[in-house]
């Protein structure tokens, strides 16, 4: 909590609305690793589910506009720029793989991957991507 202190109000309600978005997340595919919507995998109350689990990441992407608008100049652009590349990285690399199956063989990736692969390369490359130029 001492860290929460020092961050400007924008990066506050950030992480509070992330935390938010990412508990219902969390506890969505958790109760499915534990079998809780077994019973309805592969029927239309499974389509349902699927798009109650893309609610937050919907929201996680809202709670990051919403930190880009809220902050200064400075912030706003870099993370604009942070967010653009890490998503233009993902995009090619999970297309990339999706040529790979069609082409070469290549295992089958679930398109929900690349959700992962975008916060995984915007944590990579944040540190890189220190100028908004």
């Amino acid at each position: 909590m001492q860290l929460l202190k020092t961050w400007d109000p924008a990066h506050k309600r950030y992480v509070i609305r992330t935390n938010c978005f990412m508990a219902g997340y969390v506890a969505v595919n958790v109760a499915a690793i534990f079998g809780a919507f077994d019973e309805i995998i592969g029927k239309p109350a499974g389509l349902a589910l699927g798009l109650i689990v893309a609610a937050p990441v919907a929201g996680q992407v809202w709670a990051t506009l919403s930190l880009i608008n809220e902050s200064d100049e400075f912030v706003r652009a870099l993370t604009a720029k942070r967010f653009i590349v890490a998503s233009g990285l993902a995009m090619a690399l999970f297309a990339g793989w999706g040529f790979m199956e069609s082409y070469g063989g290549a295992p089958h990736a679930p398109g929900w991957i690349v959700y992962i692969l975008f916060w995984g390369l915007f944590g990579l490359i944040s540190p890189f991507i220190k100028n908004t130029r």
